[in-house]
Protein backbone atom coordinates (compact mmCIF):
# COMPACT_ATOMS: atom_id res chain seq x y z
CA UNK A 1 0.00 0.00 0.00
CA UNK A 2 1.68 3.29 -1.14
CA UNK A 3 1.29 5.62 1.86
CA UNK A 4 2.26 9.27 1.40
CA UNK A 5 5.32 9.78 3.59
CA UNK A 6 6.52 13.26 2.69
CA UNK A 7 5.86 16.21 0.39
CA UNK A 8 8.46 18.69 -0.83
CA UNK A 9 7.65 22.08 -2.35
CA UNK A 10 9.75 24.70 -4.11
CA UNK A 11 9.09 28.09 -5.71
CA UNK A 12 11.57 28.60 -8.56
CA UNK A 13 12.07 32.00 -10.19
CA UNK A 14 13.61 31.49 -13.64
CA UNK A 15 14.64 34.61 -15.62
CA UNK A 16 13.90 34.76 -19.32
CA UNK A 17 16.86 35.23 -21.64
CA UNK A 18 14.95 38.02 -23.34
CA UNK A 19 11.95 40.09 -22.32
CA UNK A 20 8.80 38.68 -23.94
CA UNK A 21 5.57 40.57 -24.68
CA UNK A 22 1.94 39.52 -25.10
CA UNK A 23 -1.08 41.62 -26.06
CA UNK A 24 -1.50 42.92 -22.51
CA UNK A 25 1.77 42.44 -20.59
CA UNK A 26 5.53 42.01 -20.70
CA UNK A 27 7.39 39.27 -18.80
CA UNK A 28 11.06 39.09 -17.77
CA UNK A 29 10.93 36.06 -15.42
CA UNK A 30 8.63 33.15 -14.64
CA UNK A 31 7.79 31.68 -11.25
CA UNK A 32 7.14 27.94 -11.14
CA UNK A 33 5.71 25.89 -8.31
CA UNK A 34 7.26 22.42 -7.95
CA UNK A 35 6.25 19.52 -5.70
CA UNK A 36 7.51 16.02 -4.99
CA UNK A 37 5.26 13.46 -3.26
CA UNK A 38 7.08 10.47 -1.79
CA UNK A 39 5.53 7.19 -0.65
CA UNK A 40 6.66 4.76 2.02
CA UNK A 41 7.60 2.43 -0.87
CA UNK A 42 10.32 4.90 -1.84
CA UNK A 43 8.58 6.01 -5.06
CA UNK A 44 8.33 9.72 -5.82
CA UNK A 45 5.89 11.55 -8.07
CA UNK A 46 6.28 15.13 -9.28
CA UNK A 47 4.00 18.02 -10.13
CA UNK A 48 4.57 21.58 -11.36
CA UNK A 49 2.83 24.70 -12.57
CA UNK A 50 3.38 28.26 -13.70
CA UNK A 51 2.54 30.71 -10.92
CA UNK A 52 3.10 33.96 -12.81
CA UNK A 53 5.80 36.60 -12.94
CA UNK A 54 5.67 37.06 -9.16
CA UNK A 55 4.19 35.47 -6.05
CA UNK A 56 5.63 31.96 -6.08
CA UNK A 57 5.72 32.00 -2.29
CA UNK A 58 1.91 32.00 -2.20
CA UNK A 59 1.91 28.53 -3.71
CA UNK A 60 4.45 27.16 -1.24
CA UNK A 61 2.36 28.50 1.63
CA UNK A 62 -0.76 26.83 0.22
CA UNK A 63 1.04 23.49 -0.02
CA UNK A 64 2.70 23.71 3.40
CA UNK A 65 -0.17 25.12 5.44
CA UNK A 66 -3.31 23.86 3.69
CA UNK A 67 -2.87 20.85 1.44
CA UNK A 68 0.12 18.75 2.47
CA UNK A 69 -1.37 18.00 5.93
CA UNK A 70 -4.44 16.58 4.17
CA UNK A 71 -2.32 14.10 2.19
CA UNK A 72 0.34 12.91 4.61
CA UNK A 73 -0.25 9.40 5.88
CA UNK A 74 -2.93 8.67 3.27
CA UNK A 75 -2.98 5.98 0.56
CA UNK A 76 -1.88 7.61 -2.70
CA UNK A 77 -4.26 5.41 -4.71
CA UNK A 78 -7.29 7.12 -3.16
CA UNK A 79 -6.97 9.89 -5.73
CA UNK A 80 -10.62 10.93 -5.92
CA UNK A 81 -10.96 11.03 -2.14
CA UNK A 82 -7.74 12.97 -1.74
CA UNK A 83 -8.86 15.48 -4.37
CA UNK A 84 -12.12 16.03 -2.52
CA UNK A 85 -10.32 16.40 0.82
CA UNK A 86 -7.93 19.00 -0.61
CA UNK A 87 -10.77 20.89 -2.27
CA UNK A 88 -12.74 21.04 0.99
CA UNK A 89 -9.67 22.30 2.83
CA UNK A 90 -9.22 25.06 0.25
CA UNK A 91 -12.84 26.23 0.21
CA UNK A 92 -12.27 29.39 2.24
CA UNK A 93 -8.88 30.23 0.79
CA UNK A 94 -9.21 29.83 -2.96
CA UNK A 95 -11.24 27.62 -5.26
CA UNK A 96 -9.30 29.33 -8.06
CA UNK A 97 -5.97 31.04 -8.53
CA UNK A 98 -2.79 29.97 -6.80
CA UNK A 99 -4.43 27.74 -4.20
CA UNK A 100 -6.11 25.69 -6.93
CA UNK A 101 -2.80 25.52 -8.78
CA UNK A 102 -1.26 24.08 -5.62
CA UNK A 103 -4.01 21.47 -5.49
CA UNK A 104 -3.51 20.78 -9.20
CA UNK A 105 0.19 20.00 -8.96
CA UNK A 106 -0.27 17.80 -5.91
CA UNK A 107 -2.98 15.87 -7.75
CA UNK A 108 -0.66 15.58 -10.78
CA UNK A 109 2.12 14.29 -8.53
CA UNK A 110 -0.24 11.62 -7.16
CA UNK A 111 -1.03 10.37 -10.68
CA UNK A 112 2.68 10.37 -11.50
CA UNK A 113 3.49 8.52 -8.28
CA UNK A 114 0.82 5.89 -8.87
CA UNK A 115 1.82 5.34 -12.51
CA UNK A 116 5.44 4.92 -11.44
CA UNK A 117 4.36 2.48 -8.72
CA UNK A 118 2.53 0.48 -11.41
CA UNK A 119 5.64 0.71 -13.67
CA UNK A 120 3.57 2.21 -16.50
CA UNK A 121 3.93 5.42 -18.52
CA UNK A 122 1.19 7.82 -17.55
CA UNK A 123 -0.73 7.64 -20.84
CA UNK A 124 -1.00 3.85 -20.54
CA UNK A 125 -1.87 4.03 -16.84
CA UNK A 126 -4.75 6.37 -17.75
CA UNK A 127 -5.89 4.16 -20.63
CA UNK A 128 -4.30 5.21 -23.90
CA UNK A 129 -5.85 6.16 -27.21
CA UNK A 130 -2.44 6.86 -28.76
CA UNK A 131 0.50 4.73 -27.75
CA UNK A 132 3.51 6.34 -29.41
CA UNK A 133 2.89 9.99 -30.32
CA UNK A 134 0.27 12.75 -30.41
CA UNK A 135 -0.32 15.71 -32.76
CA UNK A 136 1.20 19.04 -31.72
CA UNK A 137 1.25 22.65 -32.81
CA UNK A 138 4.34 24.82 -32.52
CA UNK A 139 3.66 27.81 -30.29
CA UNK A 140 5.45 31.12 -30.78
CA UNK A 141 4.96 34.38 -32.62
CA UNK A 142 5.57 36.61 -29.60
CA UNK A 143 6.01 40.36 -29.80
CA UNK A 144 9.60 41.62 -29.74
CA UNK A 145 10.85 45.15 -30.30
CA UNK A 146 11.62 45.63 -33.98
CA UNK A 147 10.01 42.34 -35.05
CA UNK A 148 8.43 42.89 -38.46
CA UNK A 149 5.59 40.92 -40.06
CA UNK A 150 8.22 39.41 -42.37
CA UNK A 151 10.26 38.24 -39.37
CA UNK A 152 7.12 36.78 -37.84
CA UNK A 153 6.36 34.94 -41.07
CA UNK A 154 9.91 33.60 -41.17
CA UNK A 155 9.50 32.29 -37.62
CA UNK A 156 6.23 30.53 -38.45
CA UNK A 157 7.79 29.03 -41.59
CA UNK A 158 10.68 27.71 -39.53
CA UNK A 159 8.25 25.62 -37.48
CA UNK A 160 6.75 24.19 -40.65
CA UNK A 161 10.26 23.33 -41.81
CA UNK A 162 10.63 21.34 -38.56
CA UNK A 163 7.63 19.26 -39.60
CA UNK A 164 4.79 20.96 -37.73
CA UNK A 165 1.47 21.07 -39.54
CA UNK A 166 -0.03 23.62 -37.16
CA UNK A 167 1.44 26.81 -35.66
CA UNK A 168 0.33 29.55 -33.26
CA UNK A 169 1.17 33.24 -33.04
CA UNK A 170 0.27 36.11 -30.72
CA UNK A 171 -2.18 38.78 -31.85
CA UNK A 172 -4.44 41.55 -30.53
CA UNK A 173 -1.86 44.06 -29.25
CA UNK A 174 -1.74 46.41 -32.24
CA UNK A 175 -4.34 48.11 -34.43
CA UNK A 176 -6.61 45.97 -36.63
CA UNK A 177 -4.66 47.05 -39.73
CA UNK A 178 -1.29 46.22 -38.17
CA UNK A 179 -2.50 42.90 -36.84
CA UNK A 180 -3.92 41.95 -40.23
CA UNK A 181 -0.47 42.55 -41.73
CA UNK A 182 1.05 40.16 -39.19
CA UNK A 183 -1.59 37.47 -39.80
CA UNK A 184 -1.26 37.84 -43.57
CA UNK A 185 2.51 37.45 -43.36
CA UNK A 186 2.15 34.32 -41.25
CA UNK A 187 -0.40 32.76 -43.58
CA UNK A 188 1.64 33.51 -46.69
CA UNK A 189 4.73 32.07 -45.02
CA UNK A 190 3.17 28.76 -43.92
CA UNK A 191 0.88 28.22 -46.92
CA UNK A 192 -2.79 27.28 -47.10
CA UNK A 193 -2.56 23.76 -45.67
CA UNK A 194 -0.98 24.53 -42.28
CA UNK A 195 -3.38 25.32 -39.44
CA UNK A 196 -2.76 28.80 -38.06
CA UNK A 197 -3.89 29.69 -34.52
CA UNK A 198 -4.18 33.23 -33.14
CA UNK A 199 -3.72 33.88 -29.41
CA UNK A 200 -5.15 37.18 -28.11
CA UNK A 201 -4.23 36.64 -24.43
CA UNK A 202 -7.38 38.44 -23.14
CA UNK A 203 -6.43 41.46 -25.23
CA UNK A 204 -9.87 42.77 -26.27
CA UNK A 205 -12.36 44.52 -24.02
CA UNK A 206 -15.61 44.11 -25.98
CA UNK A 207 -17.16 42.33 -28.95
CA UNK A 208 -17.15 45.44 -31.17
CA UNK A 209 -13.37 45.80 -30.75
CA UNK A 210 -12.93 42.09 -31.35
CA UNK A 211 -14.91 42.17 -34.59
CA UNK A 212 -12.76 45.02 -35.94
CA UNK A 213 -9.91 42.52 -35.86
CA UNK A 214 -11.66 39.22 -36.52
CA UNK A 215 -13.43 40.42 -39.67
CA UNK A 216 -9.98 41.13 -41.12
CA UNK A 217 -8.62 37.77 -39.95
CA UNK A 218 -11.36 35.54 -41.36
CA UNK A 219 -9.96 35.56 -44.91
CA UNK A 220 -6.76 33.93 -43.59
CA UNK A 221 -8.69 30.95 -42.25
CA UNK A 222 -7.47 30.72 -38.63
CA UNK A 223 -8.02 27.41 -36.87
CA UNK A 224 -9.07 29.32 -33.75
CA UNK A 225 -9.09 32.68 -31.96
CA UNK A 226 -7.76 32.08 -28.45
CA UNK A 227 -8.76 33.95 -25.29
CA UNK A 228 -10.22 37.05 -26.97
CA UNK A 229 -11.56 38.48 -23.68
CA UNK A 230 -11.10 38.25 -19.94
CA UNK A 231 -11.65 34.63 -18.87
CA UNK A 232 -14.56 35.71 -16.67
CA UNK A 233 -16.36 37.45 -19.54
CA UNK A 234 -18.00 34.28 -20.78
CA UNK A 235 -20.94 36.11 -22.38
CA UNK A 236 -18.65 38.09 -24.71
CA UNK A 237 -17.00 34.83 -25.80
CA UNK A 238 -20.45 33.45 -26.59
CA UNK A 239 -21.49 36.55 -28.55
CA UNK A 240 -18.30 36.58 -30.60
CA UNK A 241 -18.67 32.86 -31.34
CA UNK A 242 -22.07 33.57 -32.90
CA UNK A 243 -20.72 36.43 -35.04
CA UNK A 244 -17.70 34.78 -36.66
CA UNK A 245 -16.99 31.55 -38.46
CA UNK A 246 -13.61 31.33 -36.71
CA UNK A 247 -13.82 28.90 -33.76
CA UNK A 248 -13.31 30.47 -30.34
CA UNK A 249 -10.92 28.71 -27.96
CA UNK A 250 -10.53 29.46 -24.26
CA UNK A 251 -10.36 27.93 -20.79
CA UNK A 252 -6.61 27.90 -20.14
CA UNK A 253 -6.93 29.73 -16.82
CA UNK A 254 -10.35 28.35 -16.01
CA UNK A 255 -10.75 26.56 -12.69
CA UNK A 256 -12.93 23.55 -12.05
CA UNK A 257 -15.57 21.68 -13.97
CA UNK A 258 -18.32 24.18 -13.16
CA UNK A 259 -16.62 27.09 -14.94
CA UNK A 260 -16.02 24.91 -17.99
CA UNK A 261 -19.61 23.69 -17.98
CA UNK A 262 -20.78 27.30 -18.19
CA UNK A 263 -18.54 27.79 -21.24
CA UNK A 264 -20.13 24.71 -22.80
CA UNK A 265 -23.71 25.57 -21.84
CA UNK A 266 -23.38 29.06 -23.34
CA UNK A 267 -21.57 27.75 -26.45
CA UNK A 268 -18.78 30.19 -25.65
CA UNK A 269 -15.97 27.94 -26.89
CA UNK A 270 -15.64 25.41 -29.67
CA UNK A 271 -12.30 24.31 -28.24
CA UNK A 272 -11.37 24.01 -24.56
CA UNK A 273 -7.75 24.77 -23.70
CA UNK A 274 -8.07 23.52 -20.15
CA UNK A 275 -4.72 23.33 -18.35
CA UNK A 276 -4.40 20.35 -16.02
CA UNK A 277 -1.99 22.09 -13.66
CA UNK A 278 -4.37 25.04 -13.36
CA UNK A 279 -7.91 23.65 -13.41
CA UNK A 280 -7.65 21.16 -10.53
CA UNK A 281 -5.12 18.60 -11.66
CA UNK A 282 -5.34 15.53 -13.85
CA UNK A 283 -8.38 14.34 -11.90
CA UNK A 284 -10.40 17.46 -12.70
CA UNK A 285 -9.04 17.75 -16.26
CA UNK A 286 -10.37 14.29 -17.08
CA UNK A 287 -13.81 15.23 -15.74
CA UNK A 288 -13.83 18.37 -17.88
CA UNK A 289 -12.68 16.48 -20.98
CA UNK A 290 -15.42 13.87 -20.52
CA UNK A 291 -18.04 16.60 -20.17
CA UNK A 292 -16.71 18.38 -23.26
CA UNK A 293 -17.02 15.13 -25.21
CA UNK A 294 -20.72 14.98 -24.43
CA UNK A 295 -21.06 18.47 -25.97
CA UNK A 296 -19.03 17.47 -29.03
CA UNK A 297 -16.18 19.82 -28.08
CA UNK A 298 -12.45 19.40 -28.61
CA UNK A 299 -9.66 19.61 -26.00
CA UNK A 300 -6.41 21.37 -26.94
CA UNK A 301 -4.72 21.87 -23.57
CA UNK A 302 -2.61 24.92 -22.86
CA UNK A 303 1.10 25.31 -22.07
CA UNK A 304 3.02 22.43 -20.38
CA UNK A 305 3.45 19.81 -23.11
CA UNK A 306 5.32 17.64 -20.60
CA UNK A 307 2.13 16.88 -18.67
CA UNK A 308 -0.42 17.38 -21.46
CA UNK A 309 1.08 14.99 -24.01
CA UNK A 310 0.08 11.88 -21.99
CA UNK A 311 -3.35 13.40 -21.27
CA UNK A 312 -4.02 14.04 -24.96
CA UNK A 313 -2.83 10.49 -25.66
CA UNK A 314 -5.44 9.14 -23.24
CA UNK A 315 -8.39 11.35 -24.33
CA UNK A 316 -10.47 10.59 -27.45
CA UNK A 317 -11.72 14.18 -27.90
CA UNK A 318 -8.28 15.80 -27.49
CA UNK A 319 -6.64 16.97 -30.69
CA UNK A 320 -3.42 18.91 -30.12
CA UNK A 321 -0.62 19.44 -27.63
CA UNK A 322 0.81 22.96 -27.50
CA UNK A 323 4.54 22.51 -28.03
CA UNK A 324 7.43 24.86 -27.27
CA UNK A 325 10.52 23.59 -29.04
CA UNK A 326 13.06 25.68 -27.05
CA UNK A 327 13.28 27.34 -23.62
CA UNK A 328 13.01 30.98 -24.66
CA UNK A 329 9.35 31.17 -23.57
CA UNK A 330 8.67 27.97 -21.64
CA UNK A 331 11.87 28.13 -19.63
CA UNK A 332 10.50 25.46 -17.30
CA UNK A 333 12.38 23.14 -19.68
CA UNK A 334 15.53 24.08 -17.81
CA UNK A 335 14.20 22.49 -14.61
CA UNK A 336 13.72 18.91 -15.88
CA UNK A 337 16.16 16.21 -16.87
CA UNK A 338 14.51 14.89 -20.04
CA UNK A 339 12.70 16.64 -22.89
CA UNK A 340 9.92 15.39 -25.14
CA UNK A 341 11.01 14.95 -28.74
CA UNK A 342 8.93 15.87 -31.79
CA UNK A 343 8.70 14.07 -35.13
CA UNK A 344 6.73 15.08 -38.25
CA UNK A 345 4.55 17.45 -36.27
CA UNK A 346 3.89 14.99 -33.46
CA UNK A 347 5.18 14.82 -29.89
CA UNK A 348 6.82 11.47 -29.17
CA UNK A 349 5.53 10.08 -25.87
CA UNK A 350 7.83 8.95 -23.08
CA UNK A 351 7.63 5.19 -22.53
CA UNK A 352 9.21 5.15 -19.07
CA UNK A 353 7.02 5.06 -15.92
CA UNK A 354 4.88 8.01 -14.90
CA UNK A 355 5.49 11.33 -16.62
CA UNK A 356 8.81 9.95 -17.81
CA UNK A 357 11.16 12.58 -16.40
CA UNK A 358 12.32 14.13 -13.13
CA UNK A 359 13.45 17.52 -11.94
CA UNK A 360 17.05 18.43 -12.70
CA UNK A 361 18.07 19.14 -9.13
CA UNK A 362 21.23 20.99 -10.11
CA UNK A 363 19.06 23.49 -12.00
CA UNK A 364 16.22 23.68 -9.48
CA UNK A 365 18.60 24.68 -6.70
CA UNK A 366 19.88 27.55 -8.85
CA UNK A 367 16.45 29.16 -8.83
CA UNK A 368 14.75 28.03 -5.61
CA UNK A 369 14.90 25.99 -2.42
CA UNK A 370 13.04 22.83 -1.42
CA UNK A 371 10.99 22.63 1.78
CA UNK A 372 10.14 19.12 3.00
CA UNK A 373 6.93 18.45 4.94
CA UNK A 374 6.33 15.22 6.84
CA UNK A 375 4.44 14.05 9.90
Amino acid sequence: MPIIESISVCAAEVPLDRVTSFATRTVSARHYGLVKVRSTDGVEGIGFCYVGSAGGGILTAAVEQLLAPVLLGRDSLAVEGLWQAMYQEALLHGRAGTVMRALSILDTALWDLNARSANLPLHKYLGAVHLEEVPAYASGGYYLDGKTPQALGDEMASYVAMGFKAVKMKSGRLSPREEEARVRAAREAVGPDVELMLDINNGWSDVTQALQHVRRFEQYDPYFIEEPFSPDDIDSHARLAKLTRVPVATGEIGYGRWYHKELLDKDAAAILQTDAVVCGGITEWRRIAATAASYGKVMCPHWFHDVHAPLVAATPNARYVEFFWDDQVLNFRRLIDRQLAHRNGNVVLHQTPGLGFDFDESQVTRYGKWTRISK
